[in-house]
């Protein structure tokens, strides 16, 4: 079954720093019209810190359109033309204050296909040493080492909610038991 729907036409209805958003007219795979409203984004990185003594290193900030406090995984936008391993060292350092020695793409994932275009790229990062913290005006965060096994723990009581940080977190623990790193 062919499942491609082509786009008959394209609106550009909002055009913001960080989303746009657009609505396009689509010829469905059996002749009907419909419509998607798609939003536009640059895509991300995400790093998942992880020290020598299996701690990984988190976020703890306040998310409004949630209206909660969250354990997050550091990350975030990708500039414009940004690399996504640059946007990764960029945001460790920015958000946690550590820089690492080696970081390692574990995935590309599709937060939400279903309405946007982004993709966030996945990084595990090790041989991690102090750099500086510098967020951003608007970015408050606290920094917190946990480590392997509890936040694996936090993620099944539902204590870490986000998908990018559940993904990587999962994913970096495979690598590394994978390398014989950790047990």
């Amino acid at each position: 079954m062919d499942f491609y729907e082509k786009t008959i036409d394209s609106t550009l209805i909002y055009d913001g720093s960080f989303i746009s958003l657009k609505v396009d007219k689509v010829l469905l795979p059996n002749g009907n019209i419909s419509q998607r409203a798609i939003v536009l984004h640059s895509g991300a990185a995400v790093v998942v810190p992880v020290d020598d003594e299996n701690n990984v290193i988190f976020v703890k900030q306040f998310r409004k359109p949630i209206e909660k406090v969250i354990i997050e995984l550091p990350a975030g936008k990708l500039d414009k033309d940004e690399d996504p391993l640059e946007c990764a060292k960029r945001e460790l350092e920015e958000e946690t204050g550590y820089k690492a020695s080696e970081l390692i793409k574990l995935t590309e994932i599709y937060t939400t296909p279903g309405f946007s275009n982004e993709v966030i790229h996945v990084y595990l990062a090790t041989g991690l040493f102090k750099g500086e913290v510098h967020t951003d005006a608007d970015e408050f965060v606290e920094v917190l080492k946990i480590k392997m096994n509890d936040a694996i723990l936090m993620v099944k009581k539902g204590e870490i909610r986000d998908a990018k940080t559940i993904i990587g977190l999962l994913l970096a623990n495979m690598y590394l038991q994978e390398q014989g790193l950790i047990k």
